[in-house]
């Protein structure tokens, strides 16, 4: 009988394994999903077959660039111990390459070749987080030691420190920026805050009993913070809490930033 791509699909999201040993076993099983598992099994497939459903809480992030442009890649696994494998970093370097060798869009193909080349081997399953190729005048980005936090940031000119954008990712890692400057918050998140901020404050046994106007105007002057709390270049700079991190780096030489983690 003819196998249908959805039916490759299925066997391919139930067991982990390539979609070409997907569709040989169906095809040799006449699409039986069930007797399809188990020729897979018995093909010596079972091991990465009973462990694709396994949640993928580990894992390590890979950043490298190299002039204008940054690669990104992180692979989630099941355990801590083969995340910080030199074989599990080894696989990363592999799909670095992939990634640089065919373009962000290869990504359902560089899974393709981690199922096909890895998960046996390695005993797990093994699954693509970030998968990413950034452009940019001057790129900086950090890894921390453990692999499971990492970040990027976008300079507008070539001449930016690369250290100091290395210590700006650092920074992001740590303090969880959600915005670039207070001009990117829409005025939506703004007032969903406020109405938050309002619930509270009549749920206050001291704050309750004013006036919603007078409640709002208290509000109102908490919005700055609030502002400033979540976006880069107004926080405390974490190395120097004396410093807005918009003075360390320059009030208008970031373009963008991503914050990764595992």
């Amino acid at each position: 009988m003819a196998i249908t791509a959805a039916q490759v699909k299925e066997l391919r999201e139930i067991t982990g394994i390539g979609m070409m040993e997907c569709k040989k076993a169906l095809e040799e099983t006449d699409g039986d999903m069930d007797k399809a598992i188990e020729e897979l099994r018995k093909k010596g497939l079972a091991k990465a077959a009973k462990k694709a459903d396994r949640e993928t809480t580990e894992g390590w992030i890979k950043i490298e660039v190299e002039w204008d442009k940054a690669y990104v890649v992180s692979v989630s696994c099941e355990t801590d111990f083969l995340a910080n494998s030199d074989r599990f970093k080894a696989m990363l370097a592999e799909v670095l390459n992939f990634l640089k060798a065919n373009g962000a869009d290869s990504k359902e193909a560089a899974q393709e070749m981690i199922n096909n080349n890895f998960s046996l081997e390695l005993g797990e399953n093994l699954q693509i987080r970030e998968y990413n190729i950034l452009s940019g005048s001057k790129i900086g980005a950090y890894v921390h030691s453990n692999g499971k936090l990492a970040a990027t940031v976008i300079s507008k000119s070539s001449e930016t420190s690369e250290e100091k954008l290395k210590q700006v990712a650092m920074h992001i890692t740590a303090a969880k920026p959600e915005y670039l400057s207070p001009a990117e918050i829409s005025d939506e998140i703004v007032e969903n805050e406020q109405r938050i901020q309002l619930e509270i404050m009549k749920n206050d046994p001291k704050m309750g009993n004013k006036p919603d106007d007078v409640l709002l105007k208290i509000i109102e002057g908490k919005m700055g913070k609030f502002k400033s709390e979540i976006s880069l270049l107004e926080q405390d700079f974490v190395m120097d809490p004396n410093v807005k991190l918009k003075d360390f780096i320059g009030h208008d030489v970031l373009v963008a930033f991503t914050r990764y983690s595992i």
